[in-house]
Parts: structure tokens; sequence; C-alpha cells
């Protein structure tokens, strides 16, 4: 009788061929007329040369960490790091190279078949990008579990997933909000040009950001997430007097797998259909299927029937944030509403209007981690907590489908708009790109939530190794100076580095922004479409731009916690980490939500109302989507990987913390 941990890879190998099927099954379609192949291959090309550059950067960072760990810890864990690395890097290299395909694609298919056709293509693009994301995540602990049967050796992996998400992420979100920055102030506000105009030379860069910061950083974010979670639970699984409970995680996740297969295929918009209630439904089918298929193990398998309930618990917060993130983004709803109305004032009452409603949303996403880490823990103890954030991600396949096909149809509409293919396409592609904005906008909120869950399922298995490696149980007291101390420095870890990150995009928004103005003035016939802009000047801008502010956060986020463990102990350590979890995660979702709003804010506007496109509400609304973009796209979602990061280091060095720590233990 096959172990019931065999789940696991099985459903990652079916979850990587579907993949591969659904990625040649886009690439076979028609990409349109030779226009369209030329600004779609210049995205392309964009895309896979800052990739290119970046992985340069990272192979030399890989190495060099790579050699640390084996000499201070082990050669086991530098291993395992690199594999995390070289798995998290292919899962993004195939999300980006499906979205470059699939956005032609998707605008030739609006101007052929309508929305349902090109909904069709986008969505299948995106479920490329989800179903390899969780399969090649879920067969990479497969097999260092089967190698080792150590779940402690799956830090290594873990952490190798999260320095690649670091770049990804941090670098692609400095890029990608770099040149849409510059692209709408200069071309909306300042010359009154549409979004996605040829004439502008930020154009190819935006829309090669929209596929390596939101598309291959994305992926790579929950990529990263998702390995925490499933590591951390089996970490305190494998401290358990119950053996099963360490494979218990492995089972639930190729379950979830199944569950996101199930839901992708379900995904359709009939005639007249809505795109964000065809992907909604996918979501809520999914999190049905997945807690039959769970109930449904836990009877077969013999599990405690409390561990599916704290698993579940986790889903239900995860829906919670989900439908919060809805309601605080969505571009029919109230805050967007009245976000736009705002404007009619100018871009100051605008932003207060959305920052304040972005707070507002904070408060129901805390209070479902909040409630749900309380019935977790009551059900079944820290392992409760660690099962629910298991819960919270299996379900990653379903989501990154949703949050990639939002840049692939943002790419679309670009192309559409860039090709001349006439108001209805371009109609077609714009409902496609609203859908995938507030879809984006739920599934930052679910990736930041279960974040948030991990994070503090992370923090019970630093205890953990910490009690293993000197034979007693440390207690966290605030009361303890130096436990108070690490929380201080821990809240602030998140805010600076959040002003870091977003510094970094109105420095290099700058440049591009000067870049901009200069082809305008000294192109001849520029403005007037006779002339042809540089667009690799402002890829390469943003690209070296990207890659420069990239190192010091890197640095910064692992330096710090190296500095406090060794300085100041485990105990000021935990501390550290519980500042970082409870400020990380306010910031995260304040900011997603925000800049999800000034975005779908600024689209009611051009969809016709309080003056429509070209009016001084509408120049309004596109400054107040400027400062949501670094919020929304950048600094926020890195937010999750920083904490994450840090938890591992700290699990990861505890044992030589504890013996050259300067004070105390």
């Amino acid at each position: 009788m096959l172990e019931s941990w065999l789940i696991a890879p099985i459903s990652s190998i079916i979850s990587i061929m579907i993949g591969l099927f659904l990625f040649r099954y886009v690439s076979s379609k028609d990409s349109g007329t030779e226009r369209m192949k030329e600004i779609a291959g210049a995205i392309q090309e964009g895309s896979r040369s800052f990739l290119k550059t970046e992985y340069k950067y990272l192979g030399v960072f890989v190495a060099i960490i790579a050699v640390l760990l084996s000499v201070f810890l082990s050669v086991k864990i530098g291993v395992t790091y690199v594999f995390g690395t070289l798995f998290s890097a292919l899962a993004g290299i195939i999300g980006m190279e499906i979205a470059v395909r699939a956005n032609v694609r998707t605008a030739n298919a609006a101007k052929k078949g309508g929305l349902i056709s090109a909904f069709s293509i986008a969505f299948r693009g995106g479920a490329v990008m989800g179903l390899m994301v969780v399969g090649l995540a879920l067969l990479g602990i497969s097999i260092i579990y089967w190698l080792t049967r150590d779940p402690e050796m799956l830090l290594g992996m873990s952490i190798g997933a999260s320095t690649l998400t670091l770049f990804m992420k941090a670098g692609g979100g400095i890029f990608t909000k770099t040149a849409d920055i510059a692209a709408d102030l200069v071309g909306k506000v300042e010359l009154g040009i549409p979004e996605d105009d040829p004439r502008n030379p930020a154009v190819i860069a935006d829309n090669v950001g929209d596929n390596v910061g939101d598309c291959a950083g994305s992926g790579a974010d929950l990529f990263d997430s998702y390995i925490a979670a499933v590591m951390a639970a089996m970490i305190l699984g494998g401290a358990s007097q119950l053996v099963y409970l360490e494979t218990v995680p492995l089972v639930f996740s190729g379950l979830g797998i199944f569950s996101s297969i199930i839901g992708i295929a379900v995904v359709r918009v009939g005639k007249g259909g809505d795109p964000g209630k065809a992907l909604n439904l996918g979501t809520y089918i999914t999190c049905i299927i997945f807690g039959l298929l769970t109930f449904g193990a836990a009877i077969l398998f013999g599990y405690d029937i409390k561990i599916w309930g704290a698993t579940i618990v986790g889903l239900i917060a995860g829906i919670v944030i989900g439908i919060t993130s809805d309601y605080f983004t969505s571009i029919n709803r109230p805050p967007a509403v009245k976000t736009a109305e705002a404007a009619q004032t100018g871009a100051a009452i605008s932003i207060l209007t959305g920052f304040s409603y972005g707070l507002l949303s904070v408060f129901p996403a805390l209070l479902g981690i909040g409630i749900g880490s309380a019935v977790a823990y009551s059900l079944y103890g820290v392992y409760g907590v660690g099962m629910s954030a298991v819960g919270m991600l299996a379900i990653a396949g379903t989501i990154i489908a949703g949050d990639a096909y939002g840049p692939i149809g943002d790419n679309a509409k670009g192309i559409a708009e860039m090709s001349d293919l006439g108001e209805e396409v371009v109609n077609i592609t714009d409902e496609i790109d609203a859908a995938g904005n507030t879809t984006k906008a739920i599934t930052k909120g679910f990736a930041i939530g279960a974040a948030g869950l991990t994070s503090l399922a992370l923090l019970a298995s630093y205890q953990e190794i910490v009690k293993s490696l000197t034979g007693q149980t440390i207690s966290f007291d605030l009361m303890n100076p130096l436990v108070m101390m690490g929380v201080f420095i821990g809240m602030a870890i998140p805010i600076v580095f959040s002003a870091m990150i977003i510094l970094g995009v109105s420095k290099n928004a700058y440049r591009m922004i000067e870049e901009i103005r200069r082809q305008f003035r000294e192109i001849p016939g520029l403005m007037e479409g006779t002339g042809k802009p540089d667009y690799v000047a402002c890829v390469n801008i943003a690209t070296k731009g990207a890659l420069h502010e990239l190192m010091p956060l890197i640095v910064f986020s692992i330096s710090t916690t190296l500095i406090v463990g060794f300085v100041a102990g485990i105990r000021a350590l935990a501390g550290y980490l519980s500042g970082a979890i409870f400020s990380g995660f306010f910031l995260a979702i304040l900011m997603s939500n925000a800049g999800g709003l000034w975005d779908n804010a600024k689209k009611y506007v051009e969809s016709g109302f309080f003056g429509g496109k070209g009016s001084d509400t509408h120049k309004a609304a596109v400054i107040g989507d400027t400062v949501g973009d670094p919020f929304k796209d950048t600094a926020g979602p890195s937010l999750n990987t920083l904490v994450t990061v840090m938890a591992q280091i700290a699990s990861l060095f505890a044992p030589l913390i504890i013996a050259y720590a300067l004070i105390g233990l």
C-alpha cells in the first residue's frame, strides 16, 4: 500500500503536465497582425532581457550564500538552498514566458471572437503560471523529504525560494512601477495622450514591467509562501508524538492541487458574462472541493478531525481577506466610486480618501487573521496554526491563475491600443483588464493573509527548533527587556524597508520622466506620430535602476536579522520577529488595498464618470493611481517575503546564535 504522503508528488506531477499542456494550447493560437507581433516581440525581448540580467546578479548572490551556508551550517542546507532557487527561478521563467505569449493572443482573440475567446486565452495563460508554481513547489518539497525524511532540511529550500522572491518581487516591482509612473505622469497628465500610446517612450517598459513584476514576481511570492507554510507545519508536526502529523501538510497540499485543477477547469465566461464573477466562482468552487477532499482524507487516513478543522479555518480566513479586498478595491463599490468622486476637487482629497479607505480595510483582515489564529490554536495548538496557513495556501493554484491573468489582460489592452485594433477591441480588453485589477487585489490580499499565518507558523517552528537545541522551552516574555527591544526593532524593519523600496521607485521614476521629456523635446515629430521613440532607453533605465536599488534591500533584511540575533540572543530575536510580523502584515494590507483602490478609482473616471478621460478629474485620479502603484505592486507584496526571510534566517542560524550570542541566551 502506498504511503499517504505520496499524494503530494503525484498531484504535483499531474499539475506540471497540465500546465505544460495549457502552455502549448495558448502558444498554438494566432498572434495576429505583423504590427501586433512587432509590439509583442518588443515586450517579450524586454522581459527576457530584464530576467537575464537579474538572474546574473542572482547567480552570484546565490553562489556566495550557498558557500556560506555550507561552511557555517551544513552542505545539505547549502545544496537545498540552491535547489530552492532553481525551482523558483524555473517557475518564474515559465510564468513570464506564457504571459508574453498569451498577451498578444488575447488581444487577437478579442478582435476575432470577442470577450469569451479573449477571456479563455488570458485565463488559461494565467492557469499555466498557477499550476506550474504549485506543481514545482510541492514536487521540490516531496523530493527533499523523500531523500532526507527531515522537515528541517526544507529550511534551505525555503530560504532559497525566498531569496529569489526578494529579487523578483522587489526588483521586478521597482522596474514595473518606475515605468508605470513615468508613462502615466508624462503621457496622461502632461501631454494628455492615452495610456498605451505608442508615441510614449516608456510604453514598452510599462508592459514589460507587468510581466516581470506582476506575473513572474507574484508567482515567486506565492511559491515562497507555499513552501514556507508547508515546511513550518511539517516541522511542528515532526516535533509531535504523533508521527503522521509530519506528512499531513503534504497530503492536504496535494489535495489542494487537485481542487485547483478542478476549479480552474470550471472557469468560463458566457455570452454577456462578467469576467470578475467567473474568476471568483472558480475560487469558491476550489474552496468547496478542497474542504470535501480533505474531510474525506481525514476520515480515510484516521487523522484527528480537529486538524481538518484548523485547516478549514485558515481557508475561511483567506476568503474573508479576499472578500474584504474585493469590497475595498472593486471598480463599482462605494470606496472606489467615492475616491473617484473626490478627485473632482483635485489629487489631494482623492489621495486622502483612498488612503483612509485603505486604513479601514486593514481591520477586517486583521480580525480574520486574529480570530482564525485563535480558533486554529484552540483546535490543535501551534500545529493547528501551521495547518491553517497550509489551508489558506493549498488552493494557491487557482489564486495564482487569477493573479497572472491580470498582467496578461493589461498587456492585451496595451497591444490592442498600440496596434489600432479599434475602440470595440480596446473596450473588451479593458473589461478583462478591470477584472484583472480587482482579481490582483484579491489575490494580493490572499497572499498577504497567507504570509501572515505562515509567519506565525514560522515563529512557532523557530521556538520548536530552539527547544530541540536547548532541551528546554524558551518563553518569549514581553516584560523581558531584550524581548521588548527586539519587538520595537522588528516593528521598525518593515517600515524602513517600505521607505527604501518606495524611494527606489521614486528615484528611478525621476530618471525615466526626464528621459521621456528629453525624447519629446529632441526627437523630431514624436508628438505628431512621425518620429520613432527610443523604447530601449527606458527599458535600460528601469532595469539598471531596479537592480541598483535592490541590493541594499537584500543586504538590509538579512544583515539586520543576524545582527539582532548574534548581539541580543534568541529571545530578543523572537521579539524582533513578532514585531516585524505585526507591522509588516498591517502595512502590506494597507498598501495593497489602497493601491488597488486608487487604480480602480482612476478606471471608474476613465469609464466616463465625473468628466471622463482627459478631464481635470481624470488627471487627479491618475496622480492618485501613481501614488498607489508602488504601494500595491512593490512595497506591499514585498513585505510578505521580507517577514518570511527574517523568520527563516532566524530558524536557520538558531544553533550558531545560541552558541555565540553576545548577550544572554
